[in-house]
């Protein structure tokens, strides 16, 4: 064994503050291969933090090195402010509570304000929480819809360290991420670190709640049945309560997942996206004869929607019973149309991989609409933004508020849009043909390549950039621009935008944060007056495209 792994790791169980984890270390002292995982470099922290597998070492998710981050960017705060105002959440997953309370003794001995909400709280709330109490920071200990051997870390700032208020509440960005992660590899050893217990227990659901539900609009409607499920996450009771303070009567929850469970037993994957996630769910709305279905996932900051079938082809994808599953281009485009209709001036958001008829009902709504890189800390610094959202079923209904995506506020806007059309006598799936008469059928779909081998991603992306194709499934490429370079007002990013003749467009960008090549692809048909949108054509189109972009990647 190489004698200075096995010092490394004594050196760690020397500084570790966490019984649990000392001793699982100590008792594979001699096993290399162990100690190689468990000290394959520093746990990065980047813009969205920190995130991995919870464990012993400096390469995972523990005690110790939420301490030494918490410490890294007191240091960095102390820079920017005096006594710098940090409020703390965790959700519930394994090792959560222990991390945010280690956290915010951490922030206490630094000399920081700490103020920690009940444990066990959506993401959401501690977004709200950073404008609510005009904190300096926000620390946020979940790792959102991650498998159940994953924690994570978010940072937020706001307050005093924030230039404009469109940017309080958001997550970091650069540079601030690499001058935080400098800090934090400047930091001590965990148990040298100053602790205090002088910690404010704040609540800020009441206000939550208050400014939320506020967000209804169900004059004149009749009621709704909402299935809601928290896919074993935290998000249930402050969102049935939110629900029902907005308003809505009839809220009923998916049993099997309603409790916080860090195991996530009934789903494979805790993520509403997933094959699978929904059943519970169809079964209980095809019980109680519902309106609609809302899942969260487990920190409540994303909600996937479901709405009753038909017979004939439409918007959504089926789930079977009965049920069609609607994308994050569809729910955003069904909120962006609500959200538009009353807006007084102002602007959408929506990701560079998300679908593009936001934008086309922005301008027909007379709104600006900016197209962002990917992630809630782009889009939520929109100036002026009134709804913000990205494909993976983020959305931002209540930016005054929360800057952030939210699935519960989201909740509140899909149960409002709902009402409002049972009292018209009309479904969901009849409003999208109603937006595809108005606006053109836009319709997405996602093709990831998941790899073993990265380098078969960066041969990709080179391979794209060197070789211009002149057509895509029979349609002339008509723009074709390497992203490195930035696009409109959006900056550079690693991605490649392609956008034919026909309208049809692909982006293709490697994961961030997995190994995988992911393809956004987007076919536009126009609807001519007078004439049913012809959904089973765009499927159609979708499946050539997927099909001449695999070719593309060669992967």
């Amino acid at each position: 064994m190489a004698t200075d792994l096995r010092a490394q790791a004594e050196a760690w169980i020397a500084q570790d503050p966490d019984p649990a984890t000392r001793e699982a270390l100590t008792a594979v002292l001699d096993d290399e291969a162990e100690l190689a995982k468990a000290f394959a470099g520093p746990l990065q922290f980047g813009t969205a933090g920190l995130r991995g597998e919870i464990g012993f070492g400096e390469s995972r998710m523990n005690q110790a090195v939420v301490m030494r981050a918490t410490a890294g960017l007191m240091e960095w705060l102390k820079q920017q402010v005096d006594t710098p105002r940090v409020v703390i959440g965790c959700d519930a997953r394994h090792g959560s509570s222990k991390f945010a309370q280690a956290a915010a003794e951490v922030v206490a001995g630094a000399g920081g304000h700490a103020m920690l909400l009940p444990l066990a709280q959506p993401t959401p709330l501690t977004s709200f929480s950073v404008r609510a109490l005009n904190a300096d920071a926000g620390i946020m200990v979940t790792a959102s819809h991650n498998p159940k051997w994953d924690n994570g870390y978010k940072v937020y700032l706001g307050g005093r360290v924030v230039a404009a208020d469109n940017a309080a509440g958001c997550q970091i960005i650069s540079p601030a991420d690499a001058e935080i992660a400098a800090c934090i590899a400047a930091a001590p050893g965990a148990t040298e670190l100053p602790l205090d217990t002088n910690i404010e227990q704040v609540d800020t659901r009441e206000g939550y709640v208050a400014a939320t539900s506020a967000l209804s609009d169900l004059d004149g409607t009749p009621p709704i049945t909402i299935v809601l499920t928290p896919m074993h996450g935290v998000g249930g009771e402050l969102a049935r309560t939110t629900l029902e303070a907005a308003g809505f009567g009839d809220v009923v929850g998916v049993e099997k997942q309603w409790k916080p469970d860090p195991d996530f037993p009934t789903v494979a994957f805790p993520n509403p996206e997933e094959d699978g996630a929904l059943d519970l769910a169809v079964e209980k709305a095809n019980e109680v004869n519902a309106d609609v279905i809302i899942a969260l996932d487990p920190d409540a900051d994303r909600c996937a929607v479901a709405v009753p079938a038909r017979t004939t082809p439409s918007a959504g994808t089926p789930l079977g019973n009965g049920w069609v599953k609607l994308s994050g281009d569809e729910t955003g485009a069904l909120i962006g149309e609500y959200v538009a209709s009353r807006a007084q001036g102002g602007s959408t958001a929506c990701s560079i991989v998300s679908g593009r008829l936001l934008g086309k009902i922005a301008a027909a709504h007379g709104l600006d609409h900016a197209t962002t890189l990917t992630g809630f800390k782009w889009i939520g610094r929109t100036p002026q933004l009134v709804f913000g959202y990205e494909e993976a079923i983020g959305y931002c209904v209540d930016p005054a508020h929360a800057r952030d995506k939210d699935g519960m506020s989201a909740a509140v806007i899909v149960g409002s849009i709902v009402a409002q059309l049972k009292a018209r006598n009309m479904s969901v799936l009849e409003q999208f043909d109603a937006l595809a008469s108005k606006y053109g059928l836009y319709r997405t779909q996602p093709l990831t390549f998941r790899v073993e081998d990265l380098s078969l991603i960066s041969d990709a992306m080179q391979r794209l950039r060197a070789h211009t194709p002149t057509e895509l499934a029979g349609s002339e490429v008509v723009e074709y621009v390497d992203l490195n370079n930035g696009y409109g007002a959006t900056p550079g990013t690693n991605g490649i935008l392609i956008r034919t003749a026909d309208n049809d467009r692909v982006v293709i960008r490697p994961s961030g944060t997995e190994p995988k090549l992911k393809c956004y692809l987007e076919v536009v048909l126009p609807v001519e007056t007078g004439e049913a949108p012809d959904w089973t054509a765009a499927d159609a189109r979708l499946a050539t495209i997927s099909d001449a972009t695999r070719a593309l990647c060669g992967i």
